[in-house]
């Protein structure tokens, strides 16, 4: 009686409790044989949210885009990172497989930040890029952003009144993992090797709960079909830790397209009276092992990929980008078709 009234709980709060207010990104990692290391997400979202691939060298000079208060920064490593709007970084990998992925998480709520006061500030629309431009491993930005020398600064998206509330996650060619969310403004860190999967909602300590109690359902006899934040958590998790365990890398990458593919929403999908409910507007795979970054957008036929290293991250390197407007379709490895340009200006305050 008491399990029956489990699941009912647990089945009421996916079909009403997070239906509404999910933007419906999805991470998961996978980790193979022979140090195989591979983080796919989904990019969701309840808008367009434009997308351009972005090379960013060492020795790039930044600061927090908070005004006079910003913290300041040159970048130790280069990285390869999908922009929104060009104005943030919500995803990418930099050359030591460190990986960082943003998703959207209501909960969040972040710091007060005095422009005139004594600690240092930093825009949200940085906070993925400044974890790839300083840290090679999880356990190292654990470690610098634990001391919470800087607050996080969040605005509303340009346009709209959506307000940006995200989590952050970020995962090593070691298989490490961390999340960090700012709940009632104060900052919380999950840091664990096993915390492979994610969505945007609920809070990461109620997603490991509900791990728990799917982990007494044998996912080969019922899994939540929905696109719920939690149901996709559900099957996401079932399925990564289903997969074969390979170290052969073209079966790997197809693996993880896999299950991201099987958690994501259907392109233009949507319920009457839910406009937050969410399309997935892209997808990528990295492969933190052998440092390739693939991309896949919902509205282009073929998936394409960097090979880090055939990149110039030297400081002397100009940054590049692959245009990806306009839906335009590339194939394969795609170093060469990223052309020199002026970086992007992060939004700020």
């Amino acid at each position: 009686m008491k399990k029956a009234v489990s699941l009912i709980i647990v089945l009421f709060l996916m079909l009403v409790g997070y239906l509404p207010k999910s933007e419906a990104c999805t991470r998961v990692v996978y980790k193979g044989p022979n140090n195989t290391v591979l983080t796919g997400r989904t990019m969701d979202f309840s808008i367009e949210i434009p997308a351009n691939k972005w090379i960013f060298p060492r020795g790039m000079k930044r600061n927090g885009e908070v005004g006079k208060n910003s913290i300041e920064w040159v970048s130790k490593y280069g990285s390869v990172a999908v922009s929104s709007w060009d104005i943030s970084t919500p995803d990418g990998m930099n050359e030591k497989g460190l990986v960082a992925n943003m998703l959207w998480l209501v909960e969040s709520e972040y710091p007060k930040f005095d422009k005139k006061g004594d600690k240092k500030g930093l825009a949200i629309s940085l906070w993925a890029q400044y974890v790839l431009d300083n840290f090679a491993t999880v356990a190292e930005a654990v470690k610098a952003l634990e001391r919470e020398d800087f607050s996080v600064v969040s605005d509303c998206i340009p346009g709209t009144d959506k307000f940006t509330t995200v989590h952050l996650s970020i995962s090593d060619a070691t298989g490490d993992n961390a999340i960090f969310e700012y709940i009632n403004g104060k900052l919380v860190i999950h840091h664990d090797p096993s915390y492979t999967v994610m969505t945007n909602d609920p809070t990461f300590g109620e997603q490991l709960a509900i791990t728990k109690y799917w982990n007494n359902i044998p996912g080969k006899t019922f899994l939540p079909g929905s696109v719920t934040a939690a149901d996709r958590f559900v099957r996401a998790s079932f399925y990564i830790d289903a997969l074969p365990q390979t170290d052969n890398t073209r079966v790997a990458v197809a693996s993880v397209f896999s299950v991201i593919r099987n958690v994501s929403v259907p392109y233009g999908f949507q319920i009457d009276g839910y406009p937050n409910l969410s399309t997935t507007r892209w997808r990528v795979v990295a492969d933190q092992k052998n440092l390739v970054y693939y991309f896949e957008s919902a509205l282009t036929p073929n998936t394409f990929w960097v090979d880090l290293k055939n990149v110039d991250f030297s400081k002397k390197a100009k940054v590049k980008k692959l245009d990806l407007s306009n839906n335009r379709t590339y194939s394969g490895e795609t170093s060469k078709e990223f052309k020199a340009t002026v970086p992007f200006k992060f939004l700020g305050l």
